[in-house]
């Protein structure tokens, strides 16, 4: 997808009513500044992203994982250079564990940098993150901004009847998603389908909104690939609320 190309002929007019994030961290090109913390991945990041959007500066640019590589303090004093240039206008983090992100919270309003969100792996099959994280992010004045709500799919009608041949799962090389992964959890899935139902939701609507049961996240970050599936997580919103009885059948249904 060229957004470069989409946001020059379609959004350009709506700019400042979006929000725009983009990351570093993992593999973007090959040698040693290739991922990472450093501040040579970072600053080169941030200008390859902005270049191939065509945007003067993003909303929001994460530092998608902490790198044992690098010295904290050269990473947090990049994000700050990425502020000050005008290239971002708040900083978030990703993949950072509850200590990591106090650590690196404190650098950053050491250089009076607006760090605003966190962006951890959570949904129903994964949420480490309700005793860990959150506890920290709600003592830090911080908000969640999840991915994965769906759990790569498994947690949508997709896989209810078997492995579509087209799906992610069917792939013979897939490190996120695989067919043993899908078989383990069919059960699971069947049973949190039902308890979807009977709340007159898809069971991606209820997943999306089990997401958002907790005050700290903000958002669920979605990839689609079709308007029929944004339409339908799109649903989500009308029924975010869980009965006491709802999230005990939940909680059963998922250990």
């Amino acid at each position: 997808m060229n957004f470069g190309k989409i946001f020059k002929e379609s959004l350009r007019t709506h700019r400042h009513e979006m929000v725009i994030a983009t990351k570093a961290g993992n593999d973007m090109w090959a040698g040693p500044y290739g991922n990472g913390g450093s501040r040579k991945h970072l600053m080169t990041s941030i200008d390859q992203s902005l270049e191939r959007m065509g945007l003067r500066e993003v909303d929001i640019f994460y530092s998608h994982r902490p790198d044992n590589e690098t010295p904290f303090i050269e990473t947090a004093d990049a994000l700050a250079q990425i502020i000050q240039t005008g290239k971002a206008l708040y900083i978030g983090l990703s993949n950072y564990d509850a200590e990591q992100t106090k650590t690196m919270t404190q650098l950053l309003e050491e250089r009076r940098v607006p760090i605003i969100v966190h962006q951890p792996s959570y949904n129903m099959f994964n949420y480490w993150a309700e005793t860990t994280l959150f506890p920290t992010l709600k003592e830090l004045k911080l908000n969640a901004a999840v991915y994965s709500p769906l759990a790569q799919g498994l947690l949508t009608n997709r896989y209810l009847d078997g492995i579509p041949t087209d799906s992610r799962a069917a792939g013979t090389v897939n490190p996120w998603l695989t067919k043993e992964q899908v078989n383990q959890s069919l059960e699971k899935i069947k049973n949190l389908n039902k308890i979807a139902q009977s709340r007159n939701q898809t069971l991606s609507q209820m997943a999306l909104a089990w997401n958002l049961k907790d005050e700290v996240v903000a958002t669920n970050i979605i990839g689609v690939s079709r308007v029929s599936q944004l339409e339908d997580n799109l649903g989500a919103v009308a029924s975010i609320s869980f009965s006491t009885e709802e999230i005990e059948q939940i909680e059963k249904a998922i250990k």
